[in-house]
């Protein structure tokens, strides 16, 4: 029964006995011992009028106090239903799609029942039995499939869907240069702060250096034929997932290397948050961050590489000999992934899954852009995530309630549609106490592969960066054709300590339970074994010792 079933009535009733001798009325009185009831009789004409006065108005006041009553225990029913309600709160608007039930632990094919439950670490609710859930997951598995390839939307779709995107950032780029770069007239006052209105100023990186960048913005100003004109940059490249797989580690040593710059924030979320306005999802939704914005982040790189395309330019006959290139990297490790807001821009009320992903937007704008991937074993992945962000009481018994929990509704999800819808459903990602959807690799990759060429996505492992961080980085700076590093460059960046590792209170807590791996390890199993087989590698099986 919902709080919103409750009803009330006015029950009355009469005596036969007394029909014929007047009207009777019982009032129950709590001041005398034993609950003593008093009787009071309106006999005669003359006491009829007087006595319907009286009934009537204790028949008025004792429905004030019902109706009274009665709103008051609705608004507590419905606050405590509300606080509830508030830890699994959706920001974003859901598609059209309504969970189904998960196996029921009482079924017939369940071996558990309330008068013997399964084995477990600790004490279980009956929903959330260890042998329950093991049949969740079988159910999962069973049903795990995998698109062959999807629908590319247009560009002329895309364009439509963000217009003043596309009318920023021209289809060609200046020529000679390794990095995306081009001229953009400036049409605003000169004297004015060219960084006033930009959104993410309220990141303490970006005002310590908003002094400079205002200083120099003027200087990189030049007239050309009677316009002012600034030189804009996009990134070259892109790190685009997955978090707690080392992107941190990665982008730290990267922007060691003396031709690689990184924008203002190492993850300013654009593509996946902030231009749908979503700065914190538990804040709801902002005024949308514009393409502007976003390029300003990267102005201090474009400097750089403006004075050095002159500097070239100036100095071609003297230093015939190729210079160095510049590279601009960005690592938002939400962009492989991230595709929650896709519900604020699909016209299509109806589609349960996104029609536009982040990377179609970037491909549209830069088809040779590179991307490097980091992964890690799924399992390891989501408890080091589960410990970043848990918040707190976090502990491995807390962990398995939330792994039990997730698993039940990723079931409710796939016994209604596909793998793929479920993992893109925004409802379902917001629902869930934990991260789970993000360790599904592959999903997400067959995706990139749809539109991105295989070589232009560089994919690592975690495991492998930690025994041989010289071998990841000289792979990394291979693909991003990187120039020659002395042995003292190559030390510094191979040999620094490790970024963003875990902290003491997070090890201390110990590892997760046995029986919470084996859940993730035969949840996660096909997606790894596609995973492997996508990329001819078997140590993405993350099935050793």
């Amino acid at each position: 029964m919902t709080p919103m079933d409750y009803e009330y009535s006015l029950l009355t009733a009469a005596s036969s006995d007394d029909y014929g001798q007047g009207p009777v009325l019982l009032l129950h009185t709590d001041a005398a011992p034993g609950g003593l009831f008093g009787v009071l009789e309106a006999r005669g004409r003359g006491d009829v009028a007087a006595w319907h006065r009286s009934a009537l108005g204790f028949l008025n006041r004792l429905k004030v106090c019902s109706f009274m009553c009665f709103l008051t225990v609705t608004f507590l029913v419905t606050a405590s239903y509300m606080l509830l309600a508030d830890r699994k709160g959706l920001l974003l608007t859901p598609p059209p799609y309504r969970f189904g039930s998960p196996v029921s632990p009482l079924s017939p094919a369940s071996p558990a029942s309330p008068a013997s439950p399964a084995p477990s670490d600790f004490n279980l609710s009956a929903s959330r039995d260890l042998a329950h859930v093991r049949l969740v997951v079988k159910s999962i598995v069973a049903r795990v499939a995998f698109q062959s390839s999807r629908r590319l939307p247009e560009r002329k779709a895309l364009v439509s869907s963000e217009p003043h995107m596309f009318s920023v950032i021209p289809r060609k780029f200046l020529p000679g240069l390794k990095n995306p770069c081009w001229y953009e007239e400036y049409t605003g006052n000169i004297t004015s702060d060219p960084y006033g209105n930009n959104k993410y100023e309220f990141s303490k990186r970006f005002r310590t250096l908003l002094k400079f960048l205002r200083n120099s913005f003027r200087e990189h100003l030049f007239h050309w034929d009677g316009k002012l004109y600034r030189t804009r940059c996009l990134p070259y490249f892109y790190i685009i997932g997955q978090p707690k797989c080392g992107t941190t580690d990665l982008y730290d040593r990267l922007k060691m290397h003396p031709d690689v710059r990184f924008g203002i924030s190492k993850e300013p979320h654009w593509w996946t948050r902030k231009r749908f306005g979503i700065v914190r999802l538990k804040d709801g939704v902002h005024d949308r961050f514009p393409v502007e914005d976003y390029l300003d982040l990267f102005d201090l790189s474009a400097f750089q590489i403006q004075d050095q395309l002159s500097a070239n330019a100036s100095r071609a006959r003297d230093f015939p000999h190729p210079q160095r290139h510049i590279i601009i990297g960005e690592a938002s490790a939400s962009t492989m992934w991230d595709n929650k807001a896709w519900t604020y821009y699909s016209d299509n009320s109806t589609t349960e899954e996104p029609p536009y992903l982040n990377q179609d937007f970037i491909h549209a704008l830069q088809p040779d852009a590179r991307l490097i991937v980091i992964f890690r074993d799924p399992v390891e992945r989501l408890y080091s995530d589960y410990l970043y962000f848990g918040g707190t009481n976090k502990s491995a018994e807390d962990f398995h309630e939330k792994v039990s929990e997730s698993l039940q509704l990723f079931d409710g999800c796939v016994a209604m549609t596909t793998i793929r819808s479920c993992v893109y459903n925004s409802t379902l990602n917001n629902g869930m106490p934990i991260r789970m959807p993000v360790g599904l690799y592959v999903v997400f990759l067959l995706d990139w592969l749809t539109i991105f060429h295989r070589d232009q996505l560089l994919v690592l492992r975690l495991e492998d960066h930690a025994l041989n961080r010289k071998y990841t980085m000289k792979r990394v700076f291979d693909f991003l054709h990187l120039g020659p590093l002395t042995e003292q460059q190559e030390a510094e960046i191979t040999q620094s300590p490790a970024s963003n590792t875990r902290k003491e209170a997070n090890r201390n807590l110990g590892p997760m339970l046995a029986s919470t791996r084996d859940l993730l390890q035969d949840f996660y199993k096909p997606f790894n074994q596609k995973l492997a087989q996508v990329l001819h590698n078997n140590s993405f099986l993350w099935d050793g010792p």
